[in-house]
């Protein structure tokens, strides 16, 4: 049920790629995704006819951006003193309270440094504010003619209900025009996040493992996604248990999780990610 704990407190996995436009490239730790180019229409002639265009088709590289891992151990008596609720909760916690909310901080930490151009700064502290933001946002991607019926809105939840908190039909109006609007909390939402590593030693919170806001972030506001405009894949996620009776070194039960993907922007697409933040 690990997958499916994921799937259900992630807040991203809507973002996720159809993988049959991904193949592998011919190095370690890189794919290439196709992108297209053609000319537009030119003169017909009476005397010569068509005038002859071009279409290109290049396989771009990117490489994989993200490959994170940890192991866990449980004595096996701490464990059958618990009523095996030691490790029993251990996968669906981890999932829960750790794996997703660095999944969702990521992936839209990384959207809005790859579009930063398109993120605005914003001071938004009426619900008025709000919509007059996501009108302006969505009036640039008209007219960039980013497609309307699969935008996705990523919003705090202080946010949401101040937009909703204004009349109904002024609200609606605006809100109505997502495929679909996703409350996401401020805890996951920066322009940069640090990925920490157990090696780090990290003196603000004392954390081990997991990410914290970037040491040059500010809070990201909301952000609207094209979603054919993001390549976001997990090649490979492991979660394997290994029991007492198979462990080779201790009498523990093993917990291994290992998450290897990536999160990126089509060059052609940029237009399709934009953004509020605060003033630093």
């Amino acid at each position: 049920m690990l997958d499916e704990v994921y799937k259900k407190a992630s807040l991203t996995s809507v973002l996720t790629s159809d993988s049959s436009l991904i193949r592998m490239g011919n190095n370690a730790k890189e794919i290439v995704i196709p992108k297209m180019e053609m000319d537009g229409l030119k003169n017909y002639t009476r005397n010569s006819g068509y005038t002859d265009g071009d279409v290109k088709l290049d396989w771009e590289t990117r490489q994989f951006n993200y490959d994170r891992g940890i192991r866990f151990h449980v004595d096996s008596m701490d464990n059958e003193e618990s009523i095996e609720l030691a490790f029993g909760r251990l996968g669906a916690q981890f999932q829960r309270t750790k794996v997703a909310p660095e999944a969702d901080a990521y992936t839209l930490s990384t959207l809005a440094t790859k579009a930063t151009a398109n993120i605005s700064e914003y001071t938004l502290t009426t619900g008025e504010n709000v919509l007059d933001a996501l009108r302006a946002e969505q009036n640039k991607m008209d007219e960039d003619e980013v497609p309307s019926e699969s935008r996705i809105l990523f919003i705090t939840p202080t946010l949401l209900r101040l937009a909703k908190s204004v009349d109904t039909y002024k609200n609606m109006g605006v809100l109505d025009e997502f495929a679909q609007v996703i409350s996401v909390p401020q805890k996951r939402m920066y322009t940069s996040i640090e990925l920490i590593d157990d090696a780090q030693n990290d003196a603000d919170n004392n954390m081990k493992g997991g990410y914290k806001k970037g040491s040059s972030a500010t809070e990201l506001l909301f952000l609207i996604v094209e979603k054919s405009a993001v390549l976001k894949w997990d090649k490979h996620i492991a979660s394997n248990i290994i029991t007492p009776d198979d462990n080779q070194t201790s009498d523990d039960y093993l917990q291994k999780y290992r998450k290897y993907g990536i999160v990126d922007v089509f060059d052609n697409k940029l237009a399709g990610i934009r953004g509020a933040k605060a003033p630093l």
